[in-house]
């Protein structure tokens, strides 16, 4: 038998490698994971909002946030509630490690703000390609909680 993922599939899919990966970035850079969304829409993304300050900018609250098309960003709030404004952008991978991104974290702070790419970088490319990445951060919730019980017609 071959299996085809179908739409509900694919967002299933999505969906669980997202939050799986979210809530190991968040826990590499020390939130948890009431602090992090995702949202597995075209294009997918998530937010952690971080508990970190910038010297240059002591009363901003400071987030990462992360597309398929552009991977981690560094993000300040507005004061207005408007759109956040990237400082820096990772670059160059998708799905970077954990620890790649608390790396990143940490630059960004030592450097007051500015760190790493100023431009987004394009690394969109094949969903299935995304999927493949994130599948190895999928959490599969309810496999271990719930007893599989068939319905008695």
């Amino acid at each position: 038998m071959i299996p085809l993922l179908t739409g509900i599939d694919r967002d299933h899919h999505l969906r669980n490698g997202l939050i799986g990966y979210l809530a190991a970035v968040g826990a590499a850079v020390d939130v948890g994971e009431e602090s992090c969304t995702v949202d597995p829409g075209d294009p997918a993304s998530a937010y952690v909002a971080l508990d970190v300050r910038l010297r240059r900018h002591p009363g901003r609250d400071m987030a990462l946030v992360w597309d398929e098309r552009h991977g981690w960003a560094f993000a300040m709030e507005t004061h207005s509630g408007e759109d956040l404004l990237v400082l820096s952008y990772l670059g160059d991978e998708l799905v970077p490690a954990p620890s790649r991104v608390r790396a990143f974290v940490t630059a960004v702070r030592s450097a007051g703000g500015a760190s790493g790419e100023p431009v987004p970088p394009d690394l969109s490319g094949d969903r299935g390609d995304l999927l493949a990445l994130l599948g190895r951060h999928r959490r599969v919730r309810w496999a271990a909680t719930v007893p599989f019980r068939p319905h008695a017609w």
